[in-house]
């Protein structure tokens, strides 16, 4: 079901911009519809880390954690249902900026009705601002219900806490 929801909020993005034939196919694009989207967000906030650090943890912990394949399998006395989502996470880091794109795609089980961007349909844009030496401002586009552990391991990831590697089978 988390599966069918995350296919739910990214069709939403579309739909609810005006781009029912087609879904953002980059970060720019993404950033610019999430506002205005339905079950979507921005939310910005600071971190009491120095950017260099974010922007590190970022590089080491998305790869680590978001490049993976997920197979899920829905049942009910009607249907039966396996999806599997390939998740792909981009970090592009400059001096006083890095962005985290995560995409997902969906190898099996959900039908596609516009065209896909390379790596998969946006999922979240985070990104990660220098303010000064010691604050980072994160900047969160993407899904305001569901993907919660996503959400929670990247604010940790930010904010310096020990989360680890979300579990993306819930």
């Amino acid at each position: 079901m988390k599966i069918a929801l995350s296919s739910f909020i990214v069709l939403s993005i579309a739909v609810l911009t005006g781009c029912v034939t087609s879904h953002p196919q980059n970060a720019i694009e993404f950033r610019a519809a999430v506002p205005g989207a339905f079950l979507a967000k921005v939310e910005k906030y600071e971190v009491s880390q120095p950017f260099q650090k974010v922007a590190s943890r970022f590089e080491k912990m998305a790869p680590k954690c978001l490049n993976v394949t997920i197979k899920t399998v829905s049942q009910s006395t009607t249907s039966y249902q396996v999806i599997v989502t390939e998740y792909k996470p981009t970090v592009i880091r400059s001096e006083d900026r890095a962005e985290l794109h995560v995409q997902q795609h969906h190898a099996q089980g959900v039908m596609k009705i516009t065209e896909e961007p390379e790596g998969g349909y946006y999922l979240m844009v985070v990104d990660a601002i220098k303010v000064d030496e010691g604050t980072t401002r994160i900047e969160y586009y993407g899904p305001s219900a569901g993907h919660e552990s996503i959400i929670k391991a990247i604010k940790g990831w930010a904010s310096g806490e020990n989360v680890g590697c979300p579990d993306l089978t819930k």
